[in-house]
């Protein structure tokens, strides 16, 4: 851990301690699992449940506390409206700080190490439900994937070549990538950092990577096609064959 991240975790705490609002905090994310030189910081700040309207008003000026803010939006964009995603610096540093009530602890996708607590309040509204980390539903891939591909040849089709470029980015984000982790038995994080997981899977993703024109949008599409038919092989689901025959026809037709 570089000393930049202790000393904002320490900031953190001493600062959001003071306030009797709040529960405790933890720190999630790469803390746990290794922090480099590129790690951003990923608070959970637990609230009393009787002050979770007054706190989630006040986030911007809490943050301001912790150190030189330099900018702070919350995390809307990410489906998650508890969370300010908060730029300090010098130096320059990514934190998130999730504020979270009390009442809601057991739901979470992992469990944070507690740097402070009021009491064992925290530890005690974790207790008596495992975290939880959501894990690709193949089945719903399936009967989505083959209109998925059918949009993405469209979009080749009338040459609009960024549509079809962010379309394929998104297959590999949320399709590719997380069935690809899955089975190496990590968490499916997209892609993130599937580059030092698995060469072999990093390799297979590469060869759905393309250029602004037809031919590499198309050629990366089917790439996209074959691995996900190999990664869906022989896992139990009901596959869409028809759907399959005319959207893999129609990209055909297409290119």
């Amino acid at each position: 851990m570089m000393p930049i991240h202790r000393e904002a975790a320490d900031r953190v705490v001493t600062e959001l301690s003071n306030d009797s609002r709040i529960a405790g905090i933890g720190v999630g994310g790469s803390w746990l699992t290794g922090m480099d030189r590129y790690s951003d910081i990923d608070f959970v700040v637990a609230v009393y449940p009787e002050h979770e309207e007054a706190v989630s008003a006040e986030r911007v000026t809490m943050a301001e506390r912790c150190g030189s803010l330099l900018a702070a939006f919350t995390g809307e964009h990410v489906g998650e409206p508890r969370l300010l995603v908060c730029l300090y610096g010098p130096p320059v540093l990514h934190v998130d700080l999730k504020f979270v009530s009390l009442s809601d602890l057991h739901e979470r996708v992992e469990d944070p190490e507690i740097l402070w607590q009021r009491g064992e309040d925290m530890s005690r509204a974790m207790n008596g439900r495992e975290a939880s980390y959501p894990y690709p539903d193949l089945q719903w891939i399936e009967d989505r994937f083959w209109v998925w591909v059918h949009y993405g040849a469209l979009k080749i089709g009338r040459g609009e070549l960024f549509e079809a470029i962010d379309f394929i980015g998104y297959l590999r984000a949320q399709v590719l990538g997380p069935l690809l982790l899955a089975r190496l038995g990590r968490r499916p994080t997209g892609v993130r950092r599937i580059e030092e997981v698995s060469s072999e899977a990093s390799a297979a993703l590469a060869k759905t990577l393309c250029g602004h024109d037809r031919a590499s949008c198309g050629k990366a599409l089917r790439a996209a096609i074959e691995l996900y038919r190999e990664l869906r092989r022989g896992r139990g689901i009901a596959q869409r064959e028809a759907a399959e025959l005319a959207a893999t026809s129609y990209l055909d037709e297409v290119l």
